[in-house]
């Protein structure tokens, strides 16, 4: 028999319950909290804790916090990266940044997706599609990036812009949804 944990990592339809889930949540929740609150006098301390919650972070790399995730470990921020405050990543699947990223705050990295119909919905199923932000992008304040988007390199995305589906390389993209309004050399 398949683990919820194991179907929610190969993509399928699970529910958030479980011993693994379960621990899992708990671990990133301890975790996040303990980066939340650090003293802003104690940079290393900080960093330890960013380190202990995610999957991997880049050198010189930095999150400014609060910042929210659902497991850490499915997330992976590349070097020089920066993600502003109030950052709320739901990394039910993978989220990949690449490096040299600009992320405002308020944004939303959102890989979980729920069913349309009622009764899955509450029955708690739901899914998730991976989410990739590719180097050199910048993301403005109050992007919300939907399950299964990636984001390409150099890519500016205006802040408040709802980013529904892929987004090209090297490209302006603006509104709700997110589409490109001019071309980047």
């Amino acid at each position: 028999m398949t683990s919820m944990k194991e179907r929610m990592l190969a993509g399928e339809p699970y529910r958030a319950e479980g011993p693994e889930i379960e621990a899992d949540l708990d671990r990133a929740a301890r975790l996040a909290e303990r980066f939340n609150t650090s003293p802003a006098a104690d940079p290393a301390a900080r960093l330890a804790a960013l380190r202990d919650l995610l999957g991997s972070l880049g050198e010189d790399a930095w999150v400014r916090p609060p910042f929210h995730c659902d497991y850490g470990w499915q997330t992976h921020i590349g070097a020089r990266t920066f993600v502003n405050f109030n950052a709320v990543f739901l990394d039910v699947a993978r989220i990949t940044i690449g490096a040299d990223v600009q992320i405002g705050p308020n944004v939303q990295l959102l890989t979980a997706t729920h069913p349309v119909e009622a009764a899955a919905r509450r029955a708690r199923w739901e899914s998730a599609k991976p989410i990739t932000v590719e180097d050199n992008a910048w993301l403005g304040g109050g992007v919300i990036v939907l399950p299964g988007v990636t984001v390409g390199a150099n890519t500016v995305v205006g802040a408040g812009a709802v980013v529904t589906r892929d987004l090209p390389p090297n490209v302006v993209a603006v509104g709700n949804p997110a589409r490109p309004v001019r071309a980047l050399d």
